[in-house]
Formats: structure tokens, sequence, C-alpha cells
């Protein structure tokens, strides 16, 4: 049951999105909504000089830190005015952190949460923004992230649950992230892609749910040349699910971690709320 859900927050206007998603989510009996503000601030180790003027330099990014401390302040009292307004409890939490430190502090903040809820951070030809945020919290935090679409707004709770299932690990720590939606959903559709002939992965996974009280429906789809995602988007288009639940793939940056396929365009062009662990 999903009771603790954080918010990814920066002052940008994909705040509102956020909060607004967010706040559907802990909306429930025992809900809360934990804002996580991420303020940035410059880093001293990367504007150092090779050849002298540590100094002035110093003075510089000193001068800036006052700066965006100065406007964290400002961000956070708009932002608690905000979340005061909301229908659930609520809280922030602020980080004063450089680019560096961020992620690693926001990933150990999603283990006391239920789920987190961040911005897709890919656009069509744009720069990806917050992407070390995202990635750490799907490799480091042992929680659920779902992703929002920019600008996505949420009509109201979801009712239909795509779930992409292909036997992995990560599949089934989305699944078991994702219980939550898929119990209060009125539709659950398992997409299986290229599935063997004699796999038992569908007549499992629908016991399996069926046992938590959710009857599944089992669509098996061959791709025919197609991306995975292409496929699970072109099947969430058909049902009209609300939310896709899906397995992070990849690994951590210290075993240079790269996005499977999968994840990656996922993340840069999924038109709707996707849930990932890892």
């Amino acid at each position: 049951m999903i009771r603790d859900v954080m918010v990814h927050l920066d002052g940008s206007p994909e705040d509102d999105i956020r909060l607004e998603y967010g706040q559907t989510l802990a909306s429930g009996e025992g809900g809360h909504l934990i804002g996580i503000l991420t303020n940035l601030l410059p880093d001293l180790s990367l504007a150092m000089p090779f050849d002298g003027g540590a100094a002035a330099v110093v003075q510089v990014v000193t001068e800036l830190e006052q700066q965006a401390r100065k406007d964290g302040d400002a961000t956070s009292k708009r932002l608690i005015d905000r979340l005061t307004g909301l229908q659930v409890p609520t809280e922030l939490r602020r980080f004063d952190e450089t680019f560096g430190t961020m992620s690693i502090k926001v990933a150990e903040q999603a283990r006391y949460a239920d789920l987190f809820v961040a911005t897709r951070p890919y656009g069509a030809g744009d720069t990806p923004v917050w992407l070390d945020l995202v990635e750490a919290v799907l490799f480091g935090s042992g929680r659920g992230l779902l992703v929002v679409p920019p600008g996505y707004r949420q009509s109201g709770p979801v009712r239909t649950v795509l779930v992409a299932w292909n036997g992995s690990r990560e599949a089934a720590r989305a699944l078991g992230e994702g219980l939550g939606f898929i119990r209060n959903a009125d539709r659950t559709v398992v997409l299986m892609i290229d599935p063997k002939a004699d796999a038992l992965m569908g007549p499992d996974v629908e016991r399996h749910l069926a046992r938590h009280g959710v009857t599944a429906e089992i669509a098996a789809v061959e791709s025919q040349g197609r991306r995975v995602a292409d496929v699970v988007l072109d099947e969430a288009r058909g049902v009209s699910a609300d939310l896709v639940v899906m397995g992070g793939y990849g690994h951590t940056r210290l075993r240079e971690q790269v996005f499977g396929g999968a994840t990656l365009d996922m993340l840069t062009i999924s038109d709707r709320p996707v849930l990932l662990a890892h």
C-alpha cells in the first residue's frame, strides 16, 4: 500500500505537475506527501584553475553559493505555500548540495518512502534534465521510481495498468512495487513480447496476481522488429493505460552505468507515467 509519496521539486514549472500527481497518490487513508527540494550549489573543485587565480575563483564561487542559497530560500517559501494548499499532509525537505553529491543524497532519502515521483529526464531533442538523479533513485534507492512525462496532467486515479513482463528479476521488482496501483485499478493487462511457445510465464503471473485479488489479462505480442518501448507504448495506447509498470535495466554508474535500451527509450519517448524498479 502506498502511504509515503516522495516528490522531486526544483523550483521549475514541472513542480506543479509532479505535486498534482503526488497529491493524487497520497490522497488515500494515511497518505503523506514529502517534497524533496534540490537546490544546486556551485562546486568549487570544478572551478579551480590550474594556473593561479585561486583566490579570485573562491570569491566568485562564494558569491554564487550565497546567491544560490538565497534563491533556495525564495523557492522554499513558495513551495511551502503550495504544499500547504494541498489536500493531504505534507512536508518539505530541502537539500543544498553540489551536483556531485545531490543525487546520492536524494537516493538515500528515497529509501524512506514508498514511491519517488520525478519528471521524465529526456525529451525529443532536449538536453536531459536531472538524469543523474533519476539514475541514482532507480539504481540506488531500492524503491519504485514513477516517471511522469513533462507537462503531463493526471485527470484522476489510475484505472488501467499495463505491466511489461518478461520474467526477469527487474520485472518482478517492478510488479511488486506496482501492486498498490494494480490492486486499485479496474483493469490490468500483462504484456509479454515475443514469448516462447512453451513458456509458463503467462499462467504463472496470472495466478500470482489472482492471489492478490487481481484478474489480469494476458497479452502476447510479436515485436516484428519494433523496439520494445514502441511495442509497450502501442499496447498502452491500445488499452488506454494510465500507467506502465516495467523493470528498469542497467547498472550503477560505478560499473559504467548505461541504461538498458528499453529503459532509455521509455525515459525518452513515453507519453504516459511509467513505474520503474530495478
